[in-house]
């Protein structure tokens, strides 16, 4: 029997595996590095070990330095949670080497399938449908698509899509480094990439007694970057038959690398509707809470008690209704899924309360690694939390997640909220007809700028009159203002500028700045109800809405039914900053230069849509294009070095300029 048990990982699933573990009276000792010292993970934990350093590759990938912690921690076993050593073969040996339980397959099934190349031969003789490998080397035009892949690893770390020849080299070198970053292994392999395919998979779970269930399936199509953004059990809209094959497919591939615990066999359905296997990952997934939901299960439960050598039940429950999980991000779709860091200020996620205890009711659940008051850094994932609802229809389901995400607050650094509310009332998710390409088709449309923000500025403008003002709620009739009208008073909000006045009766908007003059004179069509510190309601075109309103200094976040609003408050009168050249190449976010363009200097000729620089920031790598074509005319940016968002990397002379600036000089 399991006493203490080291998640060997961080952030939401260290905090997942924990939450089970004191359900079963098992002690949990977590591991951190410098960066997560603080990290809910850590003050959840009864022990915790430090790692020194801040890098992964420093830190939670050191299998030696997570070992010794575990025995210096009087461990008795380790769960490897997913991402980082929890598919490495050798770590599970050295697990096992140093007299601890392995929660998790025997080393053998893991090196098995840890590379996916050695793993589709093994399908193969097994008679899973496969993609047929492409070797990039001999690659002609009949081949693209190509995909290329990180033979170790997943989380779409280290995947390209190649579609010109010309950029098959480039490409290769990418993934190769982004996979080495992530996995130790840069290992590569290409295969034809399936244009408007689903991704479907099969949770398996196998005990040493030789019973192994197939629980359902899940689809995991709606991705950004290869890396799943909305996932949901049982997969919509596949035939039985279909299902069928799914299943007795995944079991087959379990059976012949003798697994045990809990897995997840992935495949590929074409648009013409048939399957091929992509990888077994050997742990748990990301998603598992949408198929916990739908069989009312405890995989992490289960998973202790096959390593602990308990036997399954011949069969597993039956599953019942649908379950959708939403995973939110501290990004910002609109410009490349940019990574966000900074400071948490409020992270309140709607509890069971949002909806009533009461049969066949939705249920709600939410897994996060973080609190408030916690720090987003440049290391390790942008996952903030994952929002799960379960309901006795799908329809139901996605209902219920669009108005659980709604009703959240999320307040400092910029997420993918906005975009999850909007996917998830989308006619093409809704409808059940989506497949990996839809974002590349809707991102536009789904990240255009929130309507009613000027509204929102409105609200943000009140509540910062209320607070100086008396600190308590202005009501529309308001007694003790001079008869004579107060000056209008000015706040500006990114480019909405509000003008209003304090009267007897309360506040009054005036007119639109120059910047809103454009949408109508917002003066006319918005009457003050109340006004507070925190609480703002306006009549809006003989509606009211009510603000919910929270200042962190000059970043203001303005909740409402219609939408949530994170605005930055301009001085009131400019200040004269250092501006960047023209040409600049800017740091789009916080993180570690690992490479330049080969022959990168000062002086170099660059093409616009150059990539120069490659930055690393949560695991994944960003490129810095030329803005222009034209002469490298400074370079700062130097592999190794850490930068902060906005960092002057180099600048780039446009040609045109050049020429005009070289025919004008003497």
């Amino acid at each position: 029997m399991i006493e203490s048990l080291l998640v060997a990982n961080r952030g939401e699933i260290a905090c997942r595996v924990f939450r089970t573990c004191r359900a079963r009276g098992i002690a949990t000792v977590a591991v951190h590095s410098d960066a997560d010292a603080g990290a809910l993970h850590v003050r959840e934990a009864d022990a915790a070990v430090r790692l020194p350093g801040a890098a992964p590759a420093d830190t939670y990938l050191r299998g030696d330095l997570i070992v010794k912690a575990a025995l210096a921690a009087g461990a008795d076993a380790l769960h490897p949670g997913y991402g980082f050593l929890s598919e490495n073969a050798e770590f599970a040996r050295a697990v096992l080497d140093a007299g601890l339980v392995w929660v998790g397959p025997p080393p053998g099934a893991i090196e098995a399938m840890a590379s996916k190349t050695r793993a589709k031969e093994l399908m193969a003789a097994a008679g899973v449908p496969l993609l047929a490998p492409v070797d990039p080397a001999t690659a002609t035009g009949a081949d693209l698509p190509l995909l290329l892949k990180a033979a170790a690893g997943g989380g779409g770390r280290g995947m390209r899509i190649v579609r010109e020849l010309s950029d098959v080299e480039e490409e290769l070198r990418a993934a190769s480094a982004e996979a080495a970053s992530a996995f130790g292994d840069g290992e590569v392999f290409a295969e034809p990439y399936v244009e408007r395919g689903r991704h479907v998979e099969v949770q398996i779970l196998a005990d040493a007694h030789g019973t192994v269930w197939a629980l359902g399936t899940r689809d995991c199509s709606l991705q950004r970057r290869h890396q799943k953004v909305i996932e949901e059990s049982p997969a919509p809209g596949l035939p039985d038959d279909l299902r069928a094959v799914l299943r007795e497919a995944a079991v087959a591939a379990a059976r012949a690398v003798g697994y045990r615990g809990a897995g997840t066999v992935e495949f590929l359905i074409s648009p013409q509707g048939r399957p091929y296997f992509l990888e077994m990952n050997t742990r748990l997934q990301v998603e598992h809470p949408v198929t916990e939901e739908v069989f009312g299960l405890d995989l992490v439960a289960l998973q202790l008690a096959v390593a602990e050598g308990a036997a399954l039940p011949a069969e597993p429950p039956a599953a019942q209704g649908h379950a959708v999980e939403a995973r939110l991000y501290a990004e910002d779709p609109a410009t490349g899924w940019a990574p966000q860091t900074g400071r948490l200020h409020a992270l309140e996620l709607p509890g069971p309360e949002l909806f009533p205890v009461a049969a066949a009711a939705p249920r709600l659940r939410v897994d996060t690694g973080y609190s408030d008051g916690d720090t987003i850094g440049v290391h390790y994932d942008a996952l903030l939390a994952k929002v799960i609802v379960w309901a006795p229809t799908r329809a139901e389901a996605l209902r219920a997640l669009r108005h659980a995400l709604r009703r959240a607050r999320v307040h400092g650094p910029g997420t993918n909220r906005e975009l999850l509310v909007r996917s998830l009332g989308h006619p093409d998710v809704t409808e059940g007809r989506f497949d990996t390409g839809f974002y590349e088709r809707h991102l536009d449309a789904l990240t255009t700028p929130v309507p009613g923000e000027r509204y929102a500025a409105v609200a943000a403008a009140l509540a910062d009159a209320a607070a100086r003002t008396t600190g308590d709620t202005l009501p529309a009739r308001l007694g003790g203002w001079r008869n004579v009208g107060a000056p209008a008073q000015r706040k500006t909000y990114g480019e909405h500028e509000v003008r209003y006045r304090a009267t007897r009766g309360g506040f009054v908007v005036e007119a639109d700045g120059a910047d809103g003059a454009d949408e109508g004179d917002i003066g006319d069509e918005v009457q003050v109800i109340a006004a507070g510190p925190h609480r703002v309601s306006l009549e809006i075109g003989g509606v009211v809405r009510h603000f919910e309103v929270r200042a962190y200094g000059d970043e203001v976040h303005v909740d409402s039914a219609t939408g949530a609003y994170r605005l930055i408050a301009r001085p009131r009168f400019s200040e004269t900053g250092h501006r960047a050249p023209p040409g600049s190449l800017l740091a789009p976010m916080p993180g570690t230069v690992v490479r330049l363009a080969p022959g990168l200097a000062e002086g170099a000729r660059v093409t616009a849509g150059q990539p120069l620089i490659w930055l690393e920031a949560m695991k994944m790598e960003h490129r810095v294009t030329a803005p222009a074509s034209g002469t490298l005319t400074a370079l700062h940016a130097v592999p190794g070095r850490q930068v902060e968002v906005g960092a002057l990397l180099a600048v780039v002379t446009d040609a045109d300029a050049q020429d005009v600036q070289e025919e004008s000089s003497p």
